[in-house]
């Protein structure tokens, strides 16, 4: 047995060495046939001289591969790695330190340029190629912002002039300070429903009632109670809240784009980004149904409002407002073929007709002549003041009540800019800086809170009408700026009679495209279920519990995705594509040679402690050979056996001839185990990388092989997996040796292995015929 385990002892250093200098003579004659010639002092590995050309070591292959005798070519490469440079921490701090601290006219210069970008792009204005673009783009943008800006106040849950603002003073900032050419931003019907939601809760938690009145009481009107003291009414505390919890989102996304977080957004993935979208739009689908009807229900909040709306909506049927229900049927039967117009043929048409602002001209003008409020008791948008409040800074008492609900809202606000903004800069070949449109977007919100403001971020369809009517700059945000302020200055008084359910009507054909989304789930599905499932789930979760909730479950969900495709990734074999270097999944694909005596594993993600497990157990599946329960398998039949022969001696020695068949049928039955496998490959090529614990299962693999007589060799691993095999000695002193560039490298010395092996049985075989037998079948 001892022979035995020299024979099958894994190749070495030593023996490779031997190998070369056997065929060494005999591989330079062939070179030198091939006019090559050979310098002093040349190593040669294998054959192929590591200063050739990729041409000639072909040639080399053929050449020597052409024999039956010459041994299958395989590059062993050592790689010199670069010398790195000792840090000092201490030294590299102060450094930057100096740096950042270092005032000079320039850094002063260069910051006041890059907090406003408008001072780099503005002297560089082509005025005779942009004007005209970023003019007519910027009319026809607030020709649809105005009636949208009424519109989305109601679903923020205040009054109708501050979405007016909000629109105004974000816009007026964003061009001042983004990098961005294209985006839109303003009001955004999600963040407003995030809003509308945060404001009714602490409206409620007041004491105010959360029906909705006939008309809305105005900001600047307050109420003297009979004590004489000064109190706000529902209207002014809902713009409190509003304006405190956009002034924390404000310092929110500042505060990531100084401390360069905008990576958090990496986080929010599209299918995550667009369930959400879904799913809240199903809820401010749901919030605008009750003005359709001219229904008079509370608002709810919390889990399963959804629900709890449609409830009361079905409840409270017969109270339907027949003039609102008629004029929405109208709304609708008007507005929705003019969008559907608008996206059909936007290539052929100039501008997209303004079909909401048209609805709501009209619809103010009716109301207002027939005077629905009085005659039918319609819900009305009320008195809109002209001009601009005196700015009022937030209520800071309302700061920590308000903190928690701000963080989910910055984060969708700075996710769907950044996303926007990067979507536009790469179609029109322009670059941006993340950070800085984060503290841009940031100070849209910081600076408006003290202008009775909401939260605003960029929307796309918004952004998309901006691109798509000409814009080619910022500068288009102050010609809308200039029509919004002739409708603040001007213009505002005369919507006191639009009716909530047009205003409701504009909200929710501005959702089409996020309910669309319905339509690409089965192709979406076949492209990949698991971002089908987590579009699905985030969906679900932000409609039925809240948006805020289904945001946080989406996240959770989709990392734990991620962690579940690295715990059970996809482990296969490889087998040989015909006549080529290539190694292809051999279940996947047919007409593939698998290697004789030789089994390559594939582990598709990196080896660490979460996986250890599962890569053990795909490793014993997929080879059929599991070395623990072989190596039981081998001990028990080796057993069996020497009880068998003791039998045999015993019946031999007292001539009992009778069990003589018996015993021989005991013997076959007690065979150790075949393995027709030698070698081992595992393809590390998808392992990013490999803890200690992944290390040690390899360690362990490798343990386990040769126990069986199976050699281990490691292929395609990266640099730093090679680094951390090397460092560990997984070898043992054969780790240079064992390591290979290639699978086909790797598949090559095993071969020529298993034929050297081979070989040397074969010479043993006149010396020692019984241990070959059993070293054959092991």
């Amino acid at each position: 047995m001892g022979m035995t385990t020299n024979v099958s002892q894994t190749a070495t250093c030593a023996k490779r060495l031997l190998f070369i200098s056997v065929f060494a003579n005999e591989e330079m004659n062939k070179l030198t046939k091939l006019g090559t010639e050979l310098p002093s002092g040349l190593e040669i590995i294998c054959g192929v001289r590591m200063d050739m050309d990729f041409s000639d070591q072909l040639k080399v292959r053929s050449s020597l591969g052409s024999t039956q005798d010459s041994p299958p070519l395989y590059m062993q490469i050592k790689l010199e790695e670069h010398e790195k440079e000792p840090v000092n921490i201490k030294e590299l701090m102060l450094k930057k330190i100096k740096k950042v601290s270092t005032c000079t006219p320039k850094r002063v210069v260069n910051l006041v340029v890059a907090l406003f970008p408008v001072l780099k792009w503005l002297p560089q204005y082509k005025i005779k190629e942009y004007l005209l673009g970023d003019i007519m783009s910027g009319i026809i943008l607030a020709i649809v912002v105005i009636p949208q800006s009424i519109a989305y106040a109601l679903l923020a849950n205040v009054d109708p002039i501050y979405g007016l603002y909000t629109n105004f003073f974000s816009v007026l900032i964003y061009f001042f300070m983004s990098t961005s050419h294209h985006n839109c931003v303003g009001a955004f019907g999600v963040l407003c429903l995030m809003i509308g939601e945060s404001v009714n809760k602490h409206v409620q938690n007041a004491g105010y009632d959360t029906v909705d009145d006939a008309a809305v009481s105005l900001l600047s009107n307050t109420t003297l109670p009979s004590n004489g003291t000064l109190a706000c009414d529902k209207s002014c505390y809902a713009i409190g809240v509003a304006t405190a919890l956009t002034f924390l989102v404000g310092i929110y996304q500042v505060a990531m784009g100084i401390f360069r977080l905008g990576f958090i957004s990496v986080y929010l993935s599209e299918p995550l980004l667009s369930g959400f979208v879904t799913g809240a739009s199903l809820t401010v689908l749901t919030s605008q149904v009750k003005y359709l009807f001219g229904l008079k229900i509370p608002r709810y909040t919390g889990a399963g409002s959804l629900a709890l709306t449609w409830i009361d909506i079905f409840t409270h049927i017969k109270e339907t407002n027949i003039c609102d229900l008629i004029t929405s049927i109208v709304a609708l039967a008007v507005s929705v073929p003019v969008k559907e117009i608008n996206d059909r043929f936007k290539s052929k048409l100039k501008a997209p007709i303004p079909i909401e602002l048209l609805v709501v001209i009209g619809a103010t003008i009716i109301s207002h002549y027939f005077d629905f409020n009085g005659n039918y008791k319609s819900s009305i948008s009320g008195s809109i003041p002209t001009g601009f409040l005196r700015p009022k800074s937030p209520d800071w008492s309302i700061l920590p009540n308000v903190a928690a609900d701000a963080v989910p809202i910055a984060i969708i606000g700075f996710a769907t800019t950044i996303s926007l903004a990067e979507l536009f800069a790469k179609k029109h070949k322009y670059t941006i800086d993340a950070n800085q449109e984060m503290i841009a977007l940031g100070m849209c919100n910081v600076v408006p809170a003290f202008f009775y403001s909401f939260a605003s971020s960029a929307a796309l369809a918004k952004t998309l009408l901006k691109e798509s009517t000409g814009a080619h700059t910022q500068l288009n945000g102050l010609v809308s700026c200039g029509v919004l302020l002739l409708v603040l200055l001007l213009l505002a008084p005369l919507f006191y009679s639009l009716q909530k359910c047009i205003l409701a009507i504009v909200t929710i054909i501005n959702l089409k495209g996020a309910l669309r989304k319905f339509y690409d789930v089965p192709n979406m599905w076949r492209i990949n279920k698991i971002d089908t499932i987590i579009w699905w789930v985030t969906m679900l979760a932000s409609s039925l519990i809240t948006t805020e909730l289904g945001l946080l479950i989406g996240v959770c969900f989709s990392i734990f995705c991620v962690i579940f495709r690295t715990q059970r990734p996809r482990a296969t074999l490889l087998a040989q594509v015909k006549n080529t270097e290539i190694y292809e999944d051999e279940f996947s694909y047919k007409k593939l040679n698998s290697i004789p005596n030789i089994k390559i594993f594939r582990f598709d993600t990196s080896l660490y402690y979460a996986n250890k497990r599962y890569f053990k157990s795909m490793l014993y599946k997929k080879t059929g050979v599991n070395p623990t329960l072989l190596v039981a398998k081998q001990k028990k039949a080796l057993k069996a056996q020497k009880n068998n022969e003791n039998k045999s001696k015993f019946f031999s020695k007292h001539n009992i001839s009778s069990n003589t068949t018996r015993s021989q049928k005991e013997v076959k039955e007690v065979d150790a185990p075949h393995v027709n496998m030698h070698f081992l490959i595992i393809d590390c090529g998808a392992m990013q990388f490999i803890d200690t614990v992944g290390l040690n299962v390899l360690k362990e693999t490798l343990a386990e092989y040769r126990e069986i007589h199976i050699d281990v060799l490691l292929a395609n691993c990266n640099p730093s997996v090679r680094q951390l095999v090397q460092q560990s000695n997984y070898f043992g002193n054969d780790t240079d040796c064992l390591l290979f560039h290639s699978v086909h490298d790797a598949v090559q010395f095993a071969e020529w292995e298993h034929l050297k092996k081979q070989k040397e049985i074969h010479a043993l075989s006149a010396v020692v015929p019984e241990e070959v037998e059993l070293q054959t079948k092991m």
